[in-house]
């Protein structure tokens, strides 16, 4: 009796947790991973498999008694049928003996029937004894047939020698052993494999009565507990010791990627990969259909191409830097000989790409490519976009900034005239975008059929009621009673908003700035639009300059969206943080709201910035959720975290950058360190292979690291009390950042005035406590009289020593300082030295808990020195309070990164982007003379 085999377990694909990435150097100083750690995680691996298998041994062994007892049951069967058959038998032997007088030939046709009768049912006992003589040759893609004893074999001929290692030269290298280590296929990122020599391949294979063909798509055994894997089957080959064995390219779904279960996405999608595994036939447990679409095909071409199938695929998941990218055009896995079970519409003719039809919204094709900057602050990010963009040779201009803070969008239109500036909350400026759209249809400036976008306004219904349309629109009357005395005309529309610009706590609704005719401007007002009845013509005329002078973005006007949504949800400050979903918290919806945005305009190009917290807090579940919402929206996506100061400023900064690009773009690369730099603060063990970074063993030719000294070395030596906005510099500029820095927005020459150089006045008490503070490195309050330091590092109060009061009758040394951080900070009140670099410019200018003091001046930083350590070019002024000051240059993006990350842009938009995820940027940048498209492809 032929024994039930047991099915192979398969070897888990590669996903973005299951093993660490691999260690890759950032600068010389950075600290590497130990080896240890993977092998311990690789050896916790193993025993994990070790034990599922043994798992899957017991179940498969009791499978195989159920199935002993089934035969026992089958043979008793059979013997009860063989002892009716003989009865049967009997019966018709009397019965010929009772036609004995019958002819000869009728009894010689009875004789064959009764042959042919016992052949049959001899042959159908068999069928039930042995399945195996009844396997069909016809595979059944819907439902895996009942495993039935049947070992795993290949089918059909043997792959001819020549063609095979001609197609797989690996497993025919000569001299090597069954296993060996040696160097994988370019395309496969699991090094931790060894290759399998092969006797043969084949092209053909049979499994539980199912025929695999070569290429085709399948699920694969996995574990207990866990959905079988899916894999495409890319070579079928038998080992020299005649194991049957085939290569697996895996499928990721949603759940197996960075995104994990933070973003709900499409069952039915998944994501194809370069990670192959070789496992034994025998682990094949399904055929499935896997349809290949063009990324960004319109919603019901997908659902039209996806009815009938198992999963369709339109994205590629590699990753380093969790990367998501269209699928190739020419797949150099997919075969000629692929089988029908993939199905691929990448080319298919007549196929509607979204993010095409958006971009062609407007009909305007401009010289110029649009930016919009949300959240913008005082426009450090759109800035240094634009200046990278522009040594790329790409003509990226910032058209239209939003930002709550006043005083931060007055230092942006101070500086870029240019600009559309938008002081509102982001939620009010999307229901603005959705509202104006639907004022541009309703006035035939853009074709739009779709009748949710076809808005009746107050002023529609009075060309209903009035004859006399006309004549009424040209009068532009508005009236808040029925007395016709309080009547006023209005003049022209100004603005447009929405939400509650009155502040009077009503409905937020569309609104317009009115100027008022016979009246000035201190008397425009912002009045709703459903006061303004009586204004069509007035409204038409606003909406059609609007609409020619961009006022606004449609959908399709802007190329690239780029902006940091505020989570202070996930700040460390923040006590009642929710960890187990931190979108609930209303101080994390923004993140929702920028994807919102993203959603309505359709970009190109998306890149949004964050902290390195987005990737630390609750498992990183804010930084997945926005991968996946661009991914869900049909985005390519890749994140990754960039260091300032390896950008060529003295300060770390560790900041989270995701890119976004439709399906019609190259993906961005991220530009490789320039500069070395001391790394500071930890990044996330998971994300550790998302820090753009050299691989280790690289030994780029980085520029110096920077220290204070290098940005503020050169600037005047201003007091306490300093009221001065601007002054002259007093000195040349002494080191090549000084001079890079000092130059005026055109680049020729040296500014001539120096902005924003001024501190924070601190009050008469932390000004006599600064003043005690030594003029040397590491000097903080732990010097002042009556501190003492125990062994373990932290602060105790000199019982020796009486405490020293100030003349307003308050304590030297502040309690606050001794008890910062347990007593274990020496910050309170830290003079920063020349030598150092600083972790990160904060936004506020207080020494009581950060090192801000300056080095050899009693105070602390001015807005200027922390406007350098940010990479602010010295043209570029600040408006509002100081304090406002502070803050946006606190919160701004580094310069040098967002320049860095503008040239990857404009390399992207112009075709010359490479497919690694990562370049190195032309030598001395920003002070380039090379091409950008041929910026070198780092080794990584």
């Amino acid at each position: 009796m032929p024994r039930k085999r047991q099915r192979s377990t398969a070897s888990k694909p590669e996903t973005s947790s299951s093993s660490p990435p691999k260690t890759r150097k950032m600068m010389s100083t950075t600290t590497a991973p130990k080896q240890s750690r993977l092998n311990e995680k690789k050896a916790e691996e193993e025993q994990k498999t070790a034990s599922t298998r043994n798992r899957l041994k017991e179940k498969k062994a009791e499978k195989e008694q159920s199935k002993a007892d089934k035969r026992s049951c089958l043979k008793e069967k059979k013997a009860e049928e063989e002892q009716s058959t003989t009865a049967t038998r009997g019966r018709l032997m009397e019965k010929e003996a009772e036609e004995e007088k019958s002819t000869a030939p009728n009894r010689s046709r009875l004789s064959e029937k009764k042959v042919k009768k016992e052949e049959t049912e001899e042959v159908f006992l068999d069928a039930e004894e042995d399945d195996t003589n009844s396997i069909d040759e016809i595979s059944t893609p819907e439902k895996a047939k009942e495993d039935d004893g049947t070992p795993a074999r290949f089918v059909g001929n043997q792959v001819p020698d020549a063609e095979a290692r001609k197609k797989w030269p690996h497993r025919y290298a000569n001299k090597i052993k069954n296993k060996t280590p040696i160097s994988k296929p370019s395309n496969s990122l699991d090094d931790s494999e060894e290759i399998i020599k092969a006797r043969c391949h084949y092209k053909r294979a049979e499994v539980d009565g199912i025929i695999y063909n070569l290429y085709d798509d399948a699920h694969v055994q996995a574990s207990d507990g866990e959905a079988d894997y899916i894999c495409r089957i890319i070579e079928m080959f038998e080992s020299e010791d005649r194991t049957p064995h085939f290569t697996a390219q895996w499928y990721y779904r949603s759940t197996d990627t960075i995104i994990k279960d933070k973003y709900i996405s499409d069952p039915k999608c998944v994501f194809f990969s370069e990670i192959r595994n070789d496992n034994p036939l025998d682990c094949l447990t399904r055929k499935l259909k896997i349809v290949r679409l063009a990324l960004g095909v319109d919603s019901e071409t997908r659902r039209a191409k996806t009815l009938n199938c198992d999963f369709y695929c339109d994205m590629l998941y590699l990753l380093p830097y969790s990367t998501f990218v269209k699928l190739p055009s020419e797949n150099n896995t997919t075969a000629p000989e692929s089988s029908s079970t993939i199905s691929s519409d990448i080319d298919a003719a007549g196929v509607k790409f979204d993010c095409d039809e958006v971009c062609e919204t407007s009909g305007r094709r401009k010289s110029e490519v649009a930016l919009l900057d949300l959240y913008s602050g005082c426009g450090a990010m759109s800035t240094g976009l634009c200046l990278g963009a522009n040594l790329s040779g790409l003509n990226l201009v910032t058209k239209w900034a939003v930002d709550l803070n006043k005083h931060a969008c007055e230092s942006l239109r101070l500086n870029h005239p240019e600009t559309q500036v938008r002081n509102e909350t982001a939620e009010d400026f999307l229901m603005l975008l959705k509202e104006w759209e639907k004022l541009c249809i309703r006035f035939s400036l853009v074709k739009n059929d779709d009748p949710e976008k076809q808005q009746t306004y107050s002023f529609d219904m009075d060309d209903e009621d009035d004859d006399d349309d006309d004549e009424d629109d040209d009068n532009n009357d508005v009236s808040d009673n029925d007395d016709d005395s309080e009547v006023f005309e209005v003049e022209k529309i100004l603005e447009v908003c929405h939400g509650d610009p009155k502040e009077i706590g009503g409905q937020r609704d569309l609104y317009f700035k009115v100027s008022w005719k016979n009246y000035g401007p201190d008397y425009d007002t912002w009045e709703p639009i459903s006061g303004l009845s009586n204004c069509r013509e007035a409204i038409k005329k606003f909406v059609m300059h609007g609409y020619k002078s961009n006022i606004l973005p449609l959908p399709g006007d802007v190329e690239v969206i780029c902006g940091g949504p505020p989570c202070q949800g996930i700040s460390g400050f923040n006590r009642f943080r929710n960890v187990k979903n931190p979108l609930e918290d209303p101080k994390n919806k923004q993140l929702v709201v920028f994807m919102d945005i993203v959603d309505f305009l359709k970009p190109k190009f998306v890149l949004m910035e964050n902290v390195v917290d987005l990737l630390k807090f609750a498992d990183g579940f804010l930084g997945r959720y926005a991968v996946g919402c661009l991914v869900s929206m049909k985005y390519q996506a890749r994140l990754g975290m960039l260091a300032a100061g390896a950008y060529g400023l003295p300060q770390f900064r560790m900041r989270v950058f995701l890119w976004g690009a439709c399906a019609t773009e190259k993906l961005p690369q991220y530009p490789l360190p320039t500069h070395d730099v001391l790394v500071r603060g930890v990044v996330p063990l998971e994300f550790e292979g998302n820090t753009v970074a050299y691989e280790e063993g690289v030994k780029p030719q980085l520029e110096r690291k920077l220290f204070l000294e290098d940005a503020i070395s050169d600037l005047p030596a201003v007091a306490n009390d300093e009221k001065r906005d601007e002054m002259p510099y007093g000195e040349s500029p002494k080191t090549e950042f000084q001079r890079m820095i000092r130059l005026k927005k055109m680049g020729l020459e040296l500014n001539d005035l120096l902005f924003d150089h001024r501190p924070l006045e601190l009050n008469d008490d932390d000004y006599q406590r600064v003043c005690q503070i030594p003029k040397r490195k590491g000097a903080n309050f732990r010097d002042l009289p009556g501190v003492r330091v125990r062994p373990d590092k932290k602060v105790e109060w000199d019982p020796e020593v009486p405490r020293q009061y100030l003349s307003s009758g308050k304590p030297l040394v502040p309690d606050y300082a001794m008890t910062f951080v347990n007593g274990s900070s020496s910050k309170p009140f830290a003079r920063l030295w020349w030598d150092e670099t600083v972790p990160t410019v904060v936004t506020r200018a207080e020494p009581h808990n950060q090192a801000i003091m300056h080095p050899e001046q009693d105070r602390v930083l001015t807005i200027r020195e922390n406007a350098r350590l940010q990479g602010f070019p010295d043209y570029y002024q600040l408006c509002g309070p100081i304090k406002e000051r502070y803050i946006q240059v606190g919160n701004a993006v580094a310069v040098p990164v967002a320049r860095a990350l503008g040239y990857a842009l404009g390399r992207a938009f112009q075709g010359f982007a490479g497919d690694d995820p990562v370049f190195s940027l032309p030598k001395k940048f920003p002070r380039i003379t090379e091409d950008p498209s041929s910026s070198s492809e780092a080794q990584c």
